[in-house]
């Protein structure tokens, strides 16, 4: 059985293509997209601003640990493509940042304690 590590992967890309209609669709979603919105799940969380140039995805992705960040990456950027192609929207080229939760140090604050 192999070890199973949890991964948070931001997928970025910018809009190409976008007709006057979906551009109107987007804008009119806008609330739901925006920075407050921005969650890590499963499903992908997609933001983006009025401008309409650039977009990104957070996914929660699991995956075995000895298949890495490249491959929670690819596995996050196959399911933004879907999305994006579900929602029939064209873009550029994607490109992933991972961060692999079961290795991420944390530094507490006050968690030293002081000489006596």
């Amino acid at each position: 059985m192999s070890t199973q590590h949890t991964y948070r992967v931001i997928v970025r890309g910018t809009w190409e293509g976008l007709t006057e209609e979906k551009r109107a669709l987007l804008l009119a979603e806008l609330d739901l997209h925006g920075l407050a919105q921005m969650r890590f799940t499963p499903e992908g969380s997609l933001t983006y601003d009025a401008a309409l140039k650039h977009f990104s995805y957070r996914y929660e992705v699991v995956s075995d640990a000895a298949d890495g960040e490249e491959m929670a990456g690819a596995l996050a950027e196959e399911r933004a493509e879907a999305a994006l192609r579900e929602r029939g929207c064209g873009h550029g080229a994607l490109r992933s940042t991972v961060t692999d939760l079961d290795t991420m140090k944390i530094n507490r604050k006050g968690s030293r304690q002081a000489p006596r």
